[in-house]
């Protein structure tokens, strides 16, 4: 009853303590870190996904002489509080930390305080300390928060900010102003506390939050009311100044208009962003993104760029605001390429001036000068970024960024972090060495695969291999049963960002134009395009009925003619180039028995390659084929009629078809999906760019099916 009582006294933050979930880890203290870390990053208005650090001190034996020493829990560098592990934390004795501050040089030489964090390690397996380690290390307290609220923000990046806390929390929250993360601010924390004893948290000039407690639960509890009155204040005062944002200048289109002209100029904004690397976006018309990107203070506030460190880095240091009316004709694509291009030529001119103006000796060579967030009043924002993780997750922290900016200005007037401190902080070396730690990029990293008849069978394996090689895709089938199981298998093995389903029969233009605006607006566009749909009748010439071949033709010629089609208005949409696999077969080239509709069809699909391939090469898009022959696992092609039909014209057994195509061919070997997905991504995974036109057979090894 306590419990719910306690839920009710919060209206902008969510209590989700439970006492018999942490009753069962009473005495572990680092794994009442890791469920009250849980809980906050639960909450995205507590903080931002990657952001802020949790810590707790506890007396622990050292494995050297057995006695207790106190040792500070504290995540680590680029964890998640919201998914944060036991194996995400950096472990440290707190008295060889703390007595770093002998050989401290003074904040010219902060960065090399962090090697020397591996002197204070404790438990040799932990996570390595991130920069914020000292902020958590030099204050006394058992368990501490560090968070970056959207209401705490609000206030700490107003321009009478400081006042603010001191009125509101009348002294119990003390302030330390604007300042690099590291030792020296750790220093500054230690030093607010002493002059402000029984404060009962610090806010951060245009950072964040810092709370505490002496139980995980304690500091809990005192993290939600100090956010939950930095909320209700910012409530109260929401339009007294007048209305918020200066108030709606213009209105937004209907939802489905938005999605329209969303999924239309996608894949031209992909386009400029892409013009070092491969990016993919993502798209969203939030109510917040429309009120902020509507109103009469957009021009005014966008260019400032954001004041959190967290916010900036996702996000860049202001994002680009398209000057195109919401309903504007984006039909004529090159008209429209040439309104918008002097806009990215200056944002990337603007960037490069930044960094010019900003750098420092020893910075870090400029990095992509394109925007990575882009305002569409109107309709809404998107994000481009290296994956659709990273997009989205920069497009949340835009939405944070809306929010800070709302409530400052409710309050007081927003500020933000200045130009050369913003530089400071996005060309920091300690954040170079920690995106040169990064793994490599994958093969198809940036890239976007629409592969026809996914949900089972040869089109899924090639989904897989695609996903695992870095890329996301469209996964897709005319049959809803099987694409849910799809859906189920590949949202339990890869997450969310990895993929989307769309319902698509190849024979219907309205589907092919959804499943492409789907790609658009949750990628940005596509890159391969891979035809693989398929179904196959095996009839004698007398027996095959103008039905049959109209199926076989429709689907597997039309069909491939027409998901190509529209695709390709994409990739020239997005000038980056791109592929088209057709997935055809052997039967293109042999001749065999009881075969004229599929075998006929399985050619025009290969010739039609060919064509396509002739066609396409001016606009950088390779065309090729993968020749697969008797791929019977998991196939719907081999289901009932067909493998009867085809036993029947070999005088065999249905169950020993596997056996008898294995046998016929030149290594003996049972074909798989996963054989021809691998044969798909030699196309695509970079080492055969300069190739196109090209039949890779992949079937064994049949003799009467080679191409030369």
């Amino acid at each position: 009853m306590a419990e719910i009582e306690k839920r009710k006294s919060f209206k902008h933050v969510s209590y989700l303590w439970d006492d018999q979930e942490a009753a069962k880890l009473a005495g572990d203290e680092v794994g009442l870190l890791i469920y009250r870390s849980n809980l906050l990053g639960a909450d995205l208005r507590l903080t931002n996904y990657g952001g802020g650090n949790t810590s707790c001190k506890a007396m622990a034996n050292d494995p050297l002489t057995g006695e207790e020493v106190e040792v500070m829990w504290v995540k680590g560098s680029g964890g998640d509080l919201g998914t944060l592990k036991r194996s995400g934390l950096a472990a440290l004795y707190v008295e060889r930390l703390r007595n770093l501050k002998k050989v401290y040089r003074g904040i010219d030489h902060e960065d090399e305080m962090v090697e020397l964090f591996n002197h204070s390690i404790y438990d040799l397996a932990s996570k390595a300390p991130s920069i914020d380690t000292p902020l958590h290390g030099f204050l006394p307290f058992k368990h501490i928060d560090h968070l970056h609220p959207d209401a705490a923000i609000a206030i700490a990046a107003a321009k009478d900010g400081k006042r603010i806390t001191q009125e509101l929390f009348k002294g119990t929250i003390g302030w330390v102003e604007w300042q690099r993360p590291g030792f020296d601010l750790g220093l500054k924390l230690k030093q607010c506390l002493d002059e402000n004893p029984g404060i009962r948290g610090i806010m951060l000039g245009s950072h964040g939050l810092f709370t505490w407690g002496d139980t995980a639960y304690e500091s809990y509890i005192n993290t939600l009311e100090v956010i939950e009155s930095c909320a209700e204040y910012l409530e109260q005062h929401y339009g007294k100044k007048g209305p918020i944002f200066g108030g709606q200048k213009i209105s937004s289109l209907p939802a489905e208009l938005r999605k329209k002209q969303a999924a239309a100029i996608a894949p031209i904004l992909r386009g400029f962003c892409s013009s070092e690397r491969p990016m993919v976006g993502h798209f969203t018309d939030d109510d917040r993104v429309l009120e902020f990107i509507n109103s009469n203070d957009l021009d005014r506030l966008a260019p400032l760029g954001t004041s959190c460190p967290d916010h900036f880095l996702r996000t860049k240091i202001s994002p680009l605001v398209l000057e195109l009316p919401a309903d504007a004709d984006l039909t004529d694509v090159e008209q429209l390429k040439v309104k918008l291009k002097p806009a990215f030529e200056a944002y990337r001119a603007m960037y490069a001036d930044y960094y010019e103006t900003c750098k420092h000796p020893n910075s870090p060579a400029i990095r992509d000068k394109n925007p990575v967030i882009i305002l569409f009043p109107g309709v809404g924002l998107f994000s481009f970024s290296k994956d659709k993780q990273t997009a989205r997750v920069a497009a949340e922290f835009y939405i944070n960024a809306i929010n800070v900016m709302k409530g400052a200005e409710a309050i007081s007037e927003y500020t933000s972090l200045p130009r050369q401190e913003a530089f400071n902080i996005e060309y920091w070396l300690l954040e170079e060495a920690k995106l040169q730690r990064m793994p490599k990029p994958k093969a198809l990293s940036g890239k976007i695969a629409l592969i026809t008849g996914s949900a089972g069978g040869i089109g899924k394996a090639i989904a897989v291999k695609f996903v695992e090689e870095g890329a996301v895709v469209v996964i897709n089938d005319n049959d809803g049963e099987r694409l849910k199981k799809a859906d189920d298998d590949f949202k339990g093995r890869y997450g969310k960002d990895a993929y989307i389903t769309a319902k698509l029969d190849v024979t219907n233009d309205a589907d092919i134009a959804a499943a492409y605006d789907a790609a658009n607006l949750a990628f940005g566009g596509v890159d391969i395009v891979v035809n693989c749909a398929g179904l196959s009748i095996s009839k004698p010439l007398q027996d095959h009925t103008d039905k049959d071949w109209d199926l076989l033709y429709d689907v597997l010629v039309k069909g491939q003619f027409k998901v190509t089609q529209q695709g390709v208005a994409i990739l020239r949409k997005q000038e980056i180039g791109g592929d088209v696999i057709n997935i055809v077969s052997k039967n293109a080239l042999v001749s065999g028995p009881n075969n004229a509709g599929y075998g006929s069809a399985k050619a025009a699909q290969l010739h039609l390659s060919r064509l396509n391939a002739a066609e396409l090469g001016g606009d950088k898009i390779r065309v090729n084929v993968v020749n697969p022959d008797a791929v019977i696992s998991d196939s719907k092609i081999w289901e009932g009629a067909w493998a009867e039909g085809r036993a029947k014209a070999y005088g065999i057994k249905v169950e020993e078809l596997p056996a008898y195509y294995a046998k016929r061919t030149l290594l003996n070997e049972i074909i798989l999906p996963e054989d021809i997905a691998n044969a798909c991504f030699v196309f695509v995974g970079g080492l055969l760019n300069k190739s196109t036109g090209n039949v890779l057979n992949v079937d064994g090894g049949v003799a009467m099916a080679f191409v030369r």
